[in-house]
């Protein structure tokens, strides 16, 4: 098996299984936690006037919606079968103008030339062959086409993100290590590296951006937060109840000067990239 099967492979497990309901069962702390990043893309497709826009790595579709209130219509898609459904009944119940595919983006046959813009927040990042996706995205928009993709920059400047792993390490050294420029959370930290795979997959007038972004959840989620996404998240659900409780009371004080009060507060520090489609040049 080679190694970008063995990629699709494993992310098709995790966004199928715990980290697919996960995000499902916590969707409402999700989507008020990156509330700010959905304001920023929604306002950014809203000023291309699009007609019709795709959301890549939907999950359960929260900008998708946004986005169709917006524009009029807005297709999201995403590997994981539990957050497509639940994006499905939320679209249906809302009566938004907004239809959801499950597939992966990178190989899914898209309609040529459909969409007039294309975004994204933290959904690129998991590609197993990221130029081979954006030729993809490339193919189902317009010429001229914009791109708008929130990503995280380093490990380095998101100590929140990786707060629960460090702690936990000493217990649990089968949790996963972050690879640079694999796919994962910070696979787009390297702007040069982003650069090269949207000029490489047919895009142009590249533009990547920081951004700041204040985000927040309930204290009182932090637990259920920490021990149900990210790496964590892959390993505590086959632990026994003792070795689980041993965890959660190391890991939960390492958050504490993310706490105020009731309320936790962290900034994430992102690239907003922008891009168009380059016109296909006749031979």
């Amino acid at each position: 098996m080679d190694a970008s099967r063995r990629s699709y492979d494993e992310q098709a497990a995790r966004w199928n299984g715990p980290a697919g309901h996960a995000w499902v069962d916590l969707q409402g702390v999700l989507n008020q936690m990156f509330g700010p990043i959905e304001e920023l893309l929604v306002d950014a497709v809203s000023a291309e006037h699009a007609a019709s826009v795709l959301d890549v790595g939907c999950g359960t579709g929260s900008i998708t919606r946004a986005v169709a209130r917006r524009v009029g219509h807005c297709v999201g898609v995403d590997i994981s079968g539990p957050m497509i459904e639940e994006a499905r009944a939320r679209a249906e119940r809302e009566g938004v103008p907004a239809s959801f595919v499950q597939a992966d983006a990178q190989e899914y046959a898209f309609e040529p030339a459909a969409f007039d813009a294309v975004i994204s927040r933290f959904g690129v990042m998991f590609f197993s062959d990221p130029v081979r996706a954006f030729a993809n995205l490339r193919s189902t928009v317009k010429d001229g086409a914009g791109l708008r993709c929130v990503v995280w920059r380093g490990p380095e400047e998101n100590p929140f993100m990786t707060t629960a792993e460090r702690a936990a390490a000493p217990f649990l050294p089968e949790l996963p290590a972050r690879l640079p420029d694999q796919p994962g959370q910070f696979a787009f930290a390297d702007p040069e590296r982003v650069r090269g795979i949207l000029a490489e997959s047919g895009w142009a007038g590249i533009g990547i951006e920081p951004v700041d972004v204040v985000c927040t959840l309930p204290e009182k989620e932090l637990v259920t937060y920490f021990t149900r996404l990210g790496p964590l998240g892959t390993v505590l659900p086959d632990a026994d109840e003792r070795t689980r409780a041993e965890i959660v009371e190391v890991v939960r004080p390492a958050f504490d000067s993310f706490v105020q009060g009731t309320e936790v507060r962290y900034t994430a520090a992102c690239w907003m990239v922008s891009a168009r489609a380059a016109t296909a040049k006749l031979s």
